[in-house]
């Protein structure tokens, strides 16, 4: 008789077991969903800010129209991206775009003066570095649960959790070191 309760002790200890991964497994899905929604308001908040820009720039780069029209092409496609593979895609274009509009501002001296311009610059620029910190957290949350479920023993029963994708931006020129030039 005690073999019998020694055997039922182990597996409810088994069961009680799995039912932490399982347990863990949605706790770090949960995590991750919610990283992801930290990201997509910050997103949301950039996407805002473009139109905004783009009207304050308009009068005084006359000979830009192309590059304006690309940034409100690149932002309604960022806009409509879905999941961080695609996100991470159409934000890496949208930040190159931006970028160029700022250097390209450079040339228009009144423009650089601008307190709406200056304005919409500081807010992109502290909303570049928000998403920089959401993309970060995320990114250590979907690390978390990939690394949850693909570890034994939770591979075992993790098949129902799919795989986080991370938030990459593919900008080439990101991934380019600085070139030091010491005047030599």
């Amino acid at each position: 008789m005690t073999g019998v309760w020694i055997g039922v002790g182990a597996l409810v200890v088994l069961v009680l077991y799995f039912v932490g991964i399982f347990n863990g497994l949605i706790r770090r899905r949960n995590e991750t969903q919610n990283a992801w929604s930290q990201i997509d308001v910050q997103l949301k908040r950039r996407h805002d800010l473009i139109p905004n820009l783009v009207e304050a720039v308009k009068g005084y780069m006359t000979h830009e129209k192309g590059t304006l029209e690309a940034v409100v092409q690149a932002r309604d496609a960022a806009a409509n991206a879905k999941g961080p593979l695609q996100a991470g895609a159409a934000e890496g274009l949208l930040g190159a775009l931006l970028g160029r509009i700022f250097v390209l501002a450079e040339d228009y001296p009144d423009l650089k003066a601008n307190t709406n311009f200056l304005a919409l610059q500081e807010e992109l620029t502290s909303t570049e570095n928000r998403i920089t910190f959401a993309r970060q957290a995320y990114n250590d949350a979907a690390t978390r649960l990939n690394n949850a479920r693909e570890v034994f023993p939770a591979v075992l029963i993790s098949g129902g959790f799919t795989r986080a994708d991370l938030f990459e931006i593919e900008v080439p020129s990101e991934r380019e070191l600085p070139k030091a030039d010491f005047g030599g």
